[in-house]
Protein backbone atom coordinates (compact mmCIF):
# COMPACT_ATOMS: atom_id res chain seq x y z
CA UNK A 1 0.00 0.00 0.00
CA UNK A 2 2.02 3.74 -1.12
CA UNK A 3 1.50 6.24 0.85
CA UNK A 4 -1.11 7.73 -1.17
CA UNK A 5 -3.27 4.68 -1.40
CA UNK A 6 -3.20 4.87 2.54
CA UNK A 7 -5.39 8.16 2.40
CA UNK A 8 -8.34 6.80 0.39
CA UNK A 9 -8.70 3.98 3.12
CA UNK A 10 -8.54 6.70 5.92
CA UNK A 11 -10.78 9.31 4.13
CA UNK A 12 -13.00 7.29 2.09
CA UNK A 13 -12.33 6.56 -1.98
CA UNK A 14 -14.41 9.92 -3.16
CA UNK A 15 -13.03 12.08 -0.26
CA UNK A 16 -9.50 10.49 -0.56
CA UNK A 17 -9.09 11.10 -4.30
CA UNK A 18 -10.17 14.43 -3.76
CA UNK A 19 -7.94 15.12 -1.24
CA UNK A 20 -5.21 13.24 -3.61
CA UNK A 21 -5.34 15.55 -6.58
CA UNK A 22 -5.01 18.56 -4.29
CA UNK A 23 -2.41 17.72 -3.31
CA UNK A 24 -0.42 17.42 -6.11
CA UNK A 25 -1.40 20.63 -7.33
CA UNK A 26 -0.15 21.91 -3.48
CA UNK A 27 2.97 20.66 -4.78
CA UNK A 28 2.88 22.86 -7.77
CA UNK A 29 2.03 25.95 -6.19
CA UNK A 30 4.55 25.65 -3.70
CA UNK A 31 6.97 25.57 -6.48
CA UNK A 32 5.60 28.50 -7.83
CA UNK A 33 5.41 30.44 -4.80
CA UNK A 34 9.62 29.67 -5.03
CA UNK A 35 9.60 30.90 -7.94
CA UNK A 36 9.79 27.91 -10.40
CA UNK A 37 7.85 28.07 -13.55
CA UNK A 38 6.91 25.28 -15.71
CA UNK A 39 7.41 24.81 -19.00
CA UNK A 40 9.53 27.76 -19.46
CA UNK A 41 13.54 27.42 -19.93
CA UNK A 42 15.92 27.94 -16.95
CA UNK A 43 17.55 30.73 -18.85
CA UNK A 44 14.03 33.33 -18.60
CA UNK A 45 13.93 35.91 -16.47
CA UNK A 46 11.47 35.32 -13.83
CA UNK A 47 10.43 38.27 -10.93
CA UNK A 48 8.56 36.54 -8.15
CA UNK A 49 5.42 38.76 -7.54
CA UNK A 50 3.56 36.02 -5.98
CA UNK A 51 5.94 35.41 -3.63
CA UNK A 52 6.55 39.76 -2.68
CA UNK A 53 2.58 39.95 -2.51
CA UNK A 54 2.06 37.08 -0.18
CA UNK A 55 4.97 38.40 2.23
CA UNK A 56 3.40 41.44 2.30
CA UNK A 57 0.52 40.71 2.81
CA UNK A 58 1.12 38.49 5.60
CA UNK A 59 3.69 40.81 7.16
CA UNK A 60 0.57 43.48 7.43
CA UNK A 61 -1.46 41.30 8.79
CA UNK A 62 0.67 38.88 11.43
CA UNK A 63 4.00 41.39 10.98
CA UNK A 64 2.50 42.33 14.70
CA UNK A 65 1.11 39.70 16.61
CA UNK A 66 -2.39 40.09 17.62
CA UNK A 67 -2.86 40.32 21.51
CA UNK A 68 -4.85 38.09 23.78
CA UNK A 69 -6.45 39.25 26.27
CA UNK A 70 -8.48 37.13 29.23
CA UNK A 71 -11.74 38.78 30.06
CA UNK A 72 -13.05 37.16 33.50
CA UNK A 73 -15.93 38.65 35.56
CA UNK A 74 -15.76 41.53 37.92
CA UNK A 75 -15.02 38.82 41.02
CA UNK A 76 -12.37 36.80 38.60
CA UNK A 77 -9.96 39.35 37.76
CA UNK A 78 -6.92 37.98 39.63
CA UNK A 79 -7.89 34.53 37.98
CA UNK A 80 -7.99 35.97 34.57
CA UNK A 81 -4.72 37.73 35.09
CA UNK A 82 -3.31 34.39 36.04
CA UNK A 83 -4.47 32.76 32.75
CA UNK A 84 -3.19 35.65 30.83
CA UNK A 85 0.20 35.39 31.94
CA UNK A 86 0.30 31.55 31.64
CA UNK A 87 -0.71 32.34 28.13
CA UNK A 88 1.83 34.89 27.21
CA UNK A 89 4.18 32.90 28.82
CA UNK A 90 3.43 29.75 26.74
CA UNK A 91 3.52 31.37 23.73
CA UNK A 92 6.84 33.01 24.29
CA UNK A 93 8.29 29.98 24.72
CA UNK A 94 7.10 28.88 21.57
CA UNK A 95 8.67 31.74 19.36
CA UNK A 96 4.51 32.22 18.79
CA UNK A 97 5.84 35.72 16.73
CA UNK A 98 7.45 33.61 14.17
CA UNK A 99 5.19 30.46 13.91
CA UNK A 100 2.12 32.98 13.67
CA UNK A 101 3.99 35.04 10.53
CA UNK A 102 5.17 31.47 9.02
CA UNK A 103 1.66 29.90 9.35
CA UNK A 104 -0.15 32.51 7.58
CA UNK A 105 2.10 32.49 4.95
CA UNK A 106 1.61 28.78 4.37
CA UNK A 107 -2.32 29.06 4.86
CA UNK A 108 -2.04 31.71 1.91
CA UNK A 109 -0.48 29.84 -0.76
CA UNK A 110 -1.57 26.55 0.39
CA UNK A 111 -5.28 27.35 1.01
CA UNK A 112 -5.21 25.67 4.56
CA UNK A 113 -3.15 25.22 7.60
CA UNK A 114 -3.51 23.15 11.05
CA UNK A 115 -2.40 24.25 14.37
CA UNK A 116 -1.32 21.60 16.27
CA UNK A 117 -1.28 21.86 20.21
CA UNK A 118 1.01 19.37 21.87
CA UNK A 119 1.78 17.99 25.11
CA UNK A 120 1.84 15.09 28.00
CA UNK A 121 2.29 14.34 31.57
CA UNK A 122 5.23 16.01 32.79
CA UNK A 123 5.97 17.70 29.14
CA UNK A 124 5.83 21.49 28.48
CA UNK A 125 3.07 22.72 25.88
CA UNK A 126 4.13 23.40 22.36
CA UNK A 127 2.01 25.38 19.30
CA UNK A 128 3.22 25.05 16.08
CA UNK A 129 1.53 24.87 12.91
CA UNK A 130 1.32 22.06 9.52
CA UNK A 131 1.16 22.93 5.99
CA UNK A 132 -1.11 21.94 3.35
CA UNK A 133 1.19 19.39 2.21
CA UNK A 134 1.98 17.47 5.52
CA UNK A 135 -1.76 16.75 6.70
CA UNK A 136 -5.08 15.55 6.18
CA UNK A 137 -8.35 15.74 8.24
CA UNK A 138 -11.73 14.87 8.94
CA UNK A 139 -14.74 16.45 10.02
CA UNK A 140 -17.73 14.79 11.97
CA UNK A 141 -21.27 15.51 11.56
CA UNK A 142 -21.15 18.43 13.72
CA UNK A 143 -18.10 20.40 11.82
CA UNK A 144 -16.02 19.45 14.62
CA UNK A 145 -12.20 18.04 13.98
CA UNK A 146 -12.57 14.15 13.97
CA UNK A 147 -9.59 13.18 12.70
CA UNK A 148 -6.17 14.60 11.94
CA UNK A 149 -3.03 12.67 9.91
CA UNK A 150 0.18 14.46 9.79
CA UNK A 151 3.06 12.91 7.73
CA UNK A 152 6.50 14.01 5.95
CA UNK A 153 9.51 12.39 4.02
CA UNK A 154 12.35 11.70 6.20
CA UNK A 155 14.64 10.89 3.36
CA UNK A 156 14.18 11.85 -0.36
CA UNK A 157 15.66 7.83 -1.76
CA UNK A 158 14.39 7.06 -5.35
CA UNK A 159 13.74 3.43 -3.82
CA UNK A 160 10.86 2.90 -2.21
CA UNK A 161 12.00 0.42 0.31
CA UNK A 162 14.41 2.68 1.67
CA UNK A 163 12.16 6.09 1.90
CA UNK A 164 11.04 6.89 5.36
CA UNK A 165 7.61 8.90 6.26
CA UNK A 166 6.93 9.76 9.34
CA UNK A 167 2.72 9.43 10.18
CA UNK A 168 1.35 10.87 13.12
CA UNK A 169 -2.76 10.04 13.29
CA UNK A 170 -4.85 11.90 15.87
CA UNK A 171 -8.75 10.67 16.05
CA UNK A 172 -11.62 10.34 18.23
CA UNK A 173 -12.94 7.20 19.52
CA UNK A 174 -16.22 7.05 21.93
CA UNK A 175 -15.33 10.37 23.30
CA UNK A 176 -11.62 9.77 23.70
CA UNK A 177 -8.81 10.72 21.58
CA UNK A 178 -6.22 8.37 20.45
CA UNK A 179 -3.07 8.54 18.88
CA UNK A 180 -1.42 6.52 16.41
CA UNK A 181 2.47 7.43 15.46
CA UNK A 182 5.20 5.77 13.43
CA UNK A 183 7.80 5.63 10.91
CA UNK A 184 6.69 3.67 7.13
CA UNK A 185 8.25 3.03 4.10
CA UNK A 186 7.26 4.13 0.81
CA UNK A 187 5.32 0.75 0.22
CA UNK A 188 3.13 2.21 3.44
CA UNK A 189 4.42 -0.68 5.58
CA UNK A 190 5.17 0.04 9.47
CA UNK A 191 9.12 0.26 10.36
CA UNK A 192 8.70 1.39 13.68
CA UNK A 193 5.83 1.72 15.80
CA UNK A 194 6.25 4.47 18.61
CA UNK A 195 2.89 4.86 19.51
CA UNK A 196 -0.05 2.45 18.66
CA UNK A 197 -3.77 3.54 19.64
CA UNK A 198 -3.18 5.05 23.08
CA UNK A 199 -5.29 7.51 24.87
CA UNK A 200 -4.70 10.62 24.61
CA UNK A 201 -6.36 11.98 27.77
CA UNK A 202 -8.03 14.60 25.87
CA UNK A 203 -11.58 14.55 25.15
CA UNK A 204 -11.02 16.49 21.59
CA UNK A 205 -8.25 16.37 18.77
CA UNK A 206 -5.81 18.77 19.84
CA UNK A 207 -6.09 20.81 16.75
CA UNK A 208 -7.91 23.09 14.75
CA UNK A 209 -7.79 23.74 10.90
CA UNK A 210 -7.63 26.71 9.86
CA UNK A 211 -9.24 27.55 5.94
CA UNK A 212 -8.34 30.51 3.95
CA UNK A 213 -11.54 32.04 2.60
CA UNK A 214 -13.53 29.98 0.61
CA UNK A 215 -17.22 29.19 0.52
CA UNK A 216 -19.41 27.10 3.45
CA UNK A 217 -18.44 23.62 3.62
CA UNK A 218 -15.01 24.20 1.51
CA UNK A 219 -12.21 21.68 3.10
CA UNK A 220 -9.75 23.01 0.98
CA UNK A 221 -9.93 27.03 0.80
CA UNK A 222 -8.23 29.36 -1.31
CA UNK A 223 -4.69 29.67 -2.28
CA UNK A 224 -3.56 33.38 -2.86
CA UNK A 225 -0.90 32.07 -5.20
CA UNK A 226 -3.32 30.36 -7.57
CA UNK A 227 -4.99 33.27 -7.78
CA UNK A 228 -2.44 35.50 -9.16
CA UNK A 229 -0.30 32.23 -11.25
CA UNK A 230 -1.87 33.51 -14.43
CA UNK A 231 -0.41 37.34 -14.24
CA UNK A 232 2.55 36.19 -13.31
CA UNK A 233 3.21 33.87 -16.30
CA UNK A 234 2.05 36.63 -18.29
CA UNK A 235 4.42 39.08 -16.63
CA UNK A 236 7.37 36.84 -16.87
CA UNK A 237 6.71 36.46 -20.52
CA UNK A 238 6.63 40.01 -21.00
CA UNK A 239 9.53 40.87 -19.23
CA UNK A 240 11.63 37.89 -21.04
CA UNK A 241 10.26 38.78 -24.30
CA UNK A 242 11.69 42.50 -23.93
CA UNK A 243 14.98 40.89 -22.38
CA UNK A 244 14.60 38.94 -26.08
CA UNK A 245 13.90 42.27 -27.67
CA UNK A 246 17.18 44.41 -26.69
CA UNK A 247 19.46 41.10 -26.85
CA UNK A 248 18.43 40.91 -30.72
CA UNK A 249 17.75 44.60 -31.48
CA UNK A 250 20.54 46.10 -29.75
CA UNK A 251 23.32 45.43 -32.14
CA UNK A 252 23.10 47.66 -35.48
CA UNK A 253 23.67 45.21 -38.78
CA UNK A 254 26.43 45.65 -41.26
CA UNK A 255 25.09 46.40 -45.04
CA UNK A 256 27.39 45.65 -47.88
CA UNK A 257 26.46 46.93 -51.46
CA UNK A 258 28.09 46.23 -54.98
CA UNK A 259 31.09 44.51 -52.82
CA UNK A 260 32.90 41.22 -53.73
CA UNK A 261 32.67 37.71 -52.50
CA UNK A 262 36.61 37.62 -51.41
CA UNK A 263 35.58 41.08 -49.98
CA UNK A 264 32.49 40.05 -47.82
CA UNK A 265 34.48 36.66 -46.72
CA UNK A 266 37.23 38.84 -45.18
CA UNK A 267 35.61 41.40 -43.46
CA UNK A 268 36.40 41.18 -39.85
CA UNK A 269 34.53 42.57 -36.87
CA UNK A 270 36.77 44.09 -34.26
CA UNK A 271 37.57 47.16 -32.91
CA UNK A 272 39.81 49.49 -35.10
CA UNK A 273 39.88 46.62 -37.95
CA UNK A 274 39.71 47.71 -41.90
CA UNK A 275 37.81 46.74 -44.07
CA UNK A 276 39.09 45.85 -47.48
CA UNK A 277 36.76 47.03 -49.67
CA UNK A 278 36.71 45.98 -53.54
CA UNK A 279 33.33 46.07 -56.30
CA UNK A 280 32.37 43.20 -57.60
CA UNK A 281 33.75 42.53 -60.73
CA UNK A 282 30.34 42.02 -62.08
CA UNK A 283 29.30 45.29 -61.09
CA UNK A 284 32.36 47.09 -62.45
CA UNK A 285 31.54 50.06 -64.68
CA UNK A 286 28.01 50.25 -62.79
CA UNK A 287 27.83 49.93 -59.59
CA UNK A 288 30.43 51.56 -56.66
CA UNK A 289 30.86 48.80 -53.31
CA UNK A 290 29.75 50.77 -49.88
CA UNK A 291 29.14 49.90 -46.77
CA UNK A 292 26.95 51.20 -43.81
CA UNK A 293 25.39 50.25 -40.59
CA UNK A 294 21.64 49.57 -40.81
CA UNK A 295 20.17 51.02 -37.23
CA UNK A 296 17.56 48.96 -35.50
CA UNK A 297 14.22 51.25 -34.85
CA UNK A 298 11.87 49.82 -32.46
CA UNK A 299 9.43 52.03 -30.90
CA UNK A 300 7.22 49.82 -28.27
CA UNK A 301 8.53 51.42 -24.90
CA UNK A 302 5.13 53.25 -24.42
CA UNK A 303 2.93 49.88 -25.08
CA UNK A 304 5.26 47.96 -22.63
CA UNK A 305 5.29 49.72 -19.83
CA UNK A 306 1.50 49.80 -20.08
CA UNK A 307 0.69 46.67 -19.97
CA UNK A 308 3.43 45.59 -17.38
CA UNK A 309 1.51 47.78 -15.00
CA UNK A 310 -0.99 46.90 -16.02
CA UNK A 311 -0.33 43.60 -15.05
CA UNK A 312 1.60 44.51 -11.80
CA UNK A 313 -1.87 46.41 -11.11
CA UNK A 314 -3.91 43.64 -11.54
CA UNK A 315 -1.82 41.58 -8.97
CA UNK A 316 -1.85 44.45 -6.33
CA UNK A 317 -5.90 44.47 -6.59
CA UNK A 318 -6.37 40.96 -6.23
CA UNK A 319 -4.30 40.75 -3.21
CA UNK A 320 -5.99 44.65 -2.30
CA UNK A 321 -2.43 45.17 -1.88
CA UNK A 322 -1.48 48.99 -2.36
CA UNK A 323 1.04 49.45 -5.15
CA UNK A 324 3.02 52.93 -3.98
CA UNK A 325 6.15 53.53 -3.41
CA UNK A 326 8.54 55.03 -0.44
CA UNK A 327 8.80 58.35 -1.81
CA UNK A 328 4.79 58.20 -1.68
CA UNK A 329 4.36 56.90 1.93
CA UNK A 330 6.87 59.67 2.51
CA UNK A 331 3.96 62.16 2.47
CA UNK A 332 1.47 60.19 4.57
CA UNK A 333 3.54 59.10 7.33
CA UNK A 334 2.75 62.02 9.78
CA UNK A 335 -0.54 61.05 9.43
CA UNK A 336 -1.89 57.61 10.75
CA UNK A 337 -5.46 58.60 9.34
CA UNK A 338 -3.47 58.96 6.11
CA UNK A 339 -2.04 55.83 5.88
CA UNK A 340 -4.73 53.59 7.18
CA UNK A 341 -6.92 55.15 4.21
CA UNK A 342 -4.03 53.65 2.25
CA UNK A 343 -4.04 50.27 3.61
CA UNK A 344 -7.64 50.26 3.75
CA UNK A 345 -8.61 47.58 1.31
CA UNK A 346 -5.73 45.54 2.65
CA UNK A 347 -7.18 45.83 6.55
CA UNK A 348 -10.51 45.11 5.01
CA UNK A 349 -9.30 42.24 3.53
CA UNK A 350 -7.00 40.76 6.48
CA UNK A 351 -10.21 41.39 9.00
CA UNK A 352 -12.27 39.17 6.60
CA UNK A 353 -9.31 36.37 7.16
CA UNK A 354 -8.91 37.09 10.97
CA UNK A 355 -12.79 36.15 10.56
CA UNK A 356 -11.37 32.27 10.77
CA UNK A 357 -7.92 32.90 12.36
CA UNK A 358 -9.75 34.65 15.78
CA UNK A 359 -11.95 31.40 15.89
CA UNK A 360 -8.49 28.91 15.95
CA UNK A 361 -7.01 31.93 18.42
CA UNK A 362 -9.82 31.63 20.90
CA UNK A 363 -9.98 27.36 20.63
CA UNK A 364 -5.96 27.72 21.10
CA UNK A 365 -6.06 29.75 24.53
CA UNK A 366 -8.87 27.48 25.99
CA UNK A 367 -7.66 24.37 24.88
CA UNK A 368 -3.87 25.33 26.40
CA UNK A 369 -6.00 26.55 29.49
CA UNK A 370 -7.28 22.69 29.63
CA UNK A 371 -4.30 21.00 28.81
CA UNK A 372 -2.27 22.60 31.54
CA UNK A 373 -4.59 21.20 33.76
CA UNK A 374 -5.39 17.76 32.49
CA UNK A 375 -1.61 16.79 31.83
CA UNK A 376 -0.75 18.93 35.57
CA UNK A 377 1.27 21.62 33.67
CA UNK A 378 0.29 24.20 35.65
CA UNK A 379 -2.24 24.88 38.04
CA UNK A 380 -4.39 27.32 36.88
CA UNK A 381 -7.49 29.05 38.22
CA UNK A 382 -10.56 27.54 37.40
CA UNK A 383 -13.14 30.47 36.41
CA UNK A 384 -15.62 31.10 33.21
CA UNK A 385 -13.49 33.56 30.37
CA UNK A 386 -13.20 34.59 27.16
CA UNK A 387 -10.69 35.56 25.33
CA UNK A 388 -10.44 38.79 23.59
CA UNK A 389 -7.74 38.87 20.48
CA UNK A 390 -6.63 42.72 19.51
CA UNK A 391 -5.74 42.83 16.38
CA UNK A 392 -2.55 45.04 15.61
CA UNK A 393 -1.79 46.53 12.17
CA UNK A 394 1.77 48.44 11.71
CA UNK A 395 0.48 51.31 10.71
CA UNK A 396 0.94 54.36 12.98
CA UNK A 397 -1.93 55.79 15.19
CA UNK A 398 -2.53 59.34 15.71
CA UNK A 399 -3.24 58.90 19.69
CA UNK A 400 -1.37 62.56 20.43
CA UNK A 401 -3.84 64.15 18.84
CA UNK A 402 -6.86 62.04 19.63
CA UNK A 403 -5.56 62.58 23.54
CA UNK A 404 -5.66 66.06 23.04
CA UNK A 405 -9.39 66.24 21.63
CA UNK A 406 -10.49 63.86 24.66
CA UNK A 407 -9.04 66.51 27.33
CA UNK A 408 -10.91 68.96 25.62
CA UNK A 409 -14.13 67.38 25.24
CA UNK A 410 -13.69 66.90 29.03
CA UNK A 411 -12.60 70.08 30.03
CA UNK A 412 -15.58 71.42 27.59
CA UNK A 413 -17.98 68.78 29.65
CA UNK A 414 -18.71 66.88 26.94
CA UNK A 415 -16.88 63.73 27.94
CA UNK A 416 -16.55 62.49 31.87
CA UNK A 417 -13.61 61.88 34.10
CA UNK A 418 -14.41 58.28 34.13
CA UNK A 419 -14.94 57.54 30.08
CA UNK A 420 -11.45 59.32 29.40
CA UNK A 421 -9.87 57.01 31.84
CA UNK A 422 -11.38 53.47 31.23
CA UNK A 423 -10.31 54.96 27.52
CA UNK A 424 -6.53 55.60 28.13
CA UNK A 425 -5.98 53.47 31.00
CA UNK A 426 -7.95 50.43 30.72
CA UNK A 427 -5.66 48.51 33.03
CA UNK A 428 -6.66 51.64 35.88
CA UNK A 429 -8.76 51.81 38.35
CA UNK A 430 -11.18 53.89 37.33
CA UNK A 431 -12.94 54.79 40.55
CA UNK A 432 -9.84 55.05 42.51
CA UNK A 433 -8.39 57.45 40.23
CA UNK A 434 -11.49 60.02 40.67
CA UNK A 435 -11.16 59.27 44.44
CA UNK A 436 -7.57 60.45 44.03
CA UNK A 437 -8.58 63.13 41.92
CA UNK A 438 -10.61 64.52 44.11
CA UNK A 439 -8.79 64.47 46.94
CA UNK A 440 -5.94 66.19 45.44
CA UNK A 441 -8.25 69.18 44.11
CA UNK A 442 -9.29 69.32 47.64
CA UNK A 443 -5.76 69.69 48.81
CA UNK A 444 -4.55 72.09 46.53
CA UNK A 445 -8.04 73.96 46.23
CA UNK A 446 -8.51 73.53 42.42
Amino acid sequence: MTNMEWIKLELGALYGGEVQRELTELNQLYRLYDGEVEGEEDARLTTNLIKKLIKEESRFMAGRAPELRVEAAAEDARAAGAIEDFLARTLGENRWQKKLLHGVRDCFVGGRVALCLDGGPGQALSVRFVPATEFVYELDEGGALAKLITFYGLNDFAERARQRVYRRKLWMDSGRCRIDEGVYDGYGRLVEARRQGEDTGLSFVPAYVIVNDGLTGDLFGESDARELAGNQRAYDRLRSDDIDALRFNMFPQKVLVDASQASVEHVVIAPGALIDLATDPSRAGSGQASASVLEPEFGYDQRYEHAIARIRGDMHDLMSVPEVSVEALKGFAASGKAMRAVYWGLMCRCEEKWAEWDDALRWMAKKLVEMAGIYGVEELPEVRFEVKVEHLYPIPDDEEDERARDLAEVSGGARSHLSYIRKWQPGADADGELRQIGLERGLFGA
